[in-house]
């Protein structure tokens, strides 16, 4: 004979237990192991599945007061004066050779202990027969990073600017920038352009050729470059007034490429 259900009614059992009690210490202790370490595994990893991220850093800057200067004459042809602070290199100048006045001060703004400008000032002194048409240069530096990985480099600046008029100054102002050909590592010590850009100690002309630093330099995955520079150049030189080169160099807050 079938049986047939009439009635069903669910049981409920219940289970209380004091905040202080063994249970409750380990309904907290699961809760917690449930969530925290995966926020933790996030924080550390800063996100998961990313191949590259970025960070801000003020990078510690110093002008390593290094000079070289190429100032272009006219209007004779490939006629030009020529400094640097690499006395090799100002041997090689000859009759070419001129001592120009140079002064460099740089700026903590923000009064952090590191600085964020350089002003720097070159005065060519010219014979009332010589007017410059166009100026080279490049001022060295020392380039760190330390937030996550220790990156060290030494760098430059390279300013080019040529005029079909004669000039008495030549003002820039412009932001020293970093360029990332590949990330940095995000840990350890990163010294494999903790190179001088010049090699200062050669007797050799082809080291101080500019296309050939130029050329050594942009090899390198880590540079940095003048940016924003907008050279204004001024005329009416007095006939025994110098040359003068007028440049401010921000040191700005980069932004840094790093991978996973």
């Amino acid at each position: 004979m079938a049986l047939y259900e009439l009635f069903s009614h669910p049981a409920e059992r219940g289970y209380r237990a004091g905040l202080c009690s063994k249970a409750a210490l380990f309904l907290l202790l699961a809760t917690a192991l449930t969530y925290l370490p995966p926020l933790l595994v996030a924080f550390r990893s800063h996100g998961f599945w990313l191949k590259r991220s970025n960070y801000e850093e003020q990078p510690t800057v110093r002008f390593q007061h290094q000079v070289l200067l190429v100032a272009l004459l006219g209007p004779e042809r490939g006629g030009f004066l020529a400094w640097s602070t690499f006395p090799a290199f100002n041997r090689l100048q000859g009759d070419h050779l001129r001592v120009p006045l140079v002064s460099a001060r740089e700026e903590d703004r923000n009064q952090d202990g590191k600085m964020d400008m350089l002003h720097f000032k070159l005065e060519l002194p010219l014979q009332s027969t010589e007017h410059v048409l166009g100026v080279q240069l490049i001022l060295t530096f020392s380039f760190q990073l330390h937030r996550m990985s220790t990156f060290v480099m030494q760098s430059m600046a390279f300013l080019q600017s040529s005029f079909a008029i004669p000039g008495s100054q030549l003002y820039v102002n412009g932001d020293l920038r970093l360029q990332q050909k590949q990330p940095l590592s995000y840990s350890g010590l990163d010294v494999r352009y903790n190179v001088s850009v010049i090699n200062g100690t050669s007797p050799f002309a082809r080291d101080y050729d500019l296309t050939h630093i130029l050329a050594a330099y942009q090899e390198r995955n880590v540079t940095t470059i003048l940016t924003d520079a907008s050279p204004f150049w001024l005329v009416g030189r007095a006939a025994e007034a110098p040359f003068v080169i007028n440049a401010v160099i921000r040191y700005p807050m980069e932004v840094i490429s790093y991978p996973f």
